[in-house]
């Protein structure tokens, strides 16, 4: 960010963003808005809790899991779509659509389906995460360079030495965008799945603040959420410049 032309770091943003909520809380605003200071506070105190550490385990676990399979199935579903015309005839529409539904609408059909239980948290992950995967992925098999799958062949690699050795590595800038992606939108599914089933993990806590009017232990327990989000964004994103030659070299 750049400012009168000077260069501002982005987390100044940040604390220009936390100074106005402590400034809104702090002249009581609004009930919903407690100073950011004793969200802080209630922060510290809610990592320390017996409960919220069993939440926010359950919660990883089925993030985790979704993950995976999201992962494993996006990649999947990208490679075939962007290496048979025929393949992306038939699924692209449906990923397309699934890309841009709101897939909220569904978790109640989820929860009749599955119950109410872990089960309905982790295909909520992989409903929100695998899309965005698959077309990230799809675009990455479409831009890699004829010449590189010549090259395998030339070399007298076999399909799956293709796909694994030349195709992945070429297509995995894409891929990590696409994973980087999904894992957002896996967040924001993973809540959403929880507050609508809220008998598990984390969204029981979150139900619980929010009908008792705790909103410093609901802000806190959101403020976890996002940090827990953006760290392994920002994971993912260090990985994506690692592996940024990769698209340098494709024409």
């Amino acid at each position: 960010m750049v400012v009168f032309g000077v260069r501002i770091p982005p987390v100044f943003s940040l604390l220009i963003w936390i100074s106005l909520w402590e400034i809104a809380g702090q002249l009581d605003l609004a009930f919903i808005l407690p100073p950011f200071s004793a969200v802080i506070r209630e922060l510290v105190i809610l990592l320390q809790r017996n409960d919220f550490q069993a939440a926010a385990w359950l919660t990883f676990q089925a993030f985790a899991l979704g993950m995976t399979i999201s992962i494993i199935f996006g990649i999947s579903i990208g490679f075939i779509m962007g290496s048979s015309k025929i393949a992306n005839g038939v699924l692209g529409m449906w990923v397309n659509i699934f890309a841009s539904a709101p897939l909220s609408s569904l978790v109640p059909i989820l929860m009749l389906l599955f119950g109410l239980g872990q089960t309905t948290i982790v295909v909520t992950v992989i409903l929100f995460s695998t899309w965005i995967i698959a077309l990230d992925t799809y675009a990455g098999v479409r831009h890699i360079s004829p010449s590189l799958v010549e090259m395998g062949r030339s070399f007298g690699a076999s399909r799956v030495q293709l796909l694994t050795r030349v195709l992945f590595w070429a297509a995995l800038p894409e891929i990590l965008a696409g994973v980087r992606m999904g894992l957002i939108r896996a967040v924001k599914g993973i809540v959403i799945g929880q507050l609508l089933v809220s008998v598990v993990a984390l969204g029981r806590l979150f139900r619980t603040f929010s009908d008792n009017f705790q909103f410093e232990q609901f802000w806190a327990l959101t403020v976890t959420l996002f940090i827990f989000a953006l760290l392994f964004s920002s994971a993912i994103g260090w990985l994506e410049q690692k592996v940024e030659y990769y698209a340098k070299t494709r024409v």
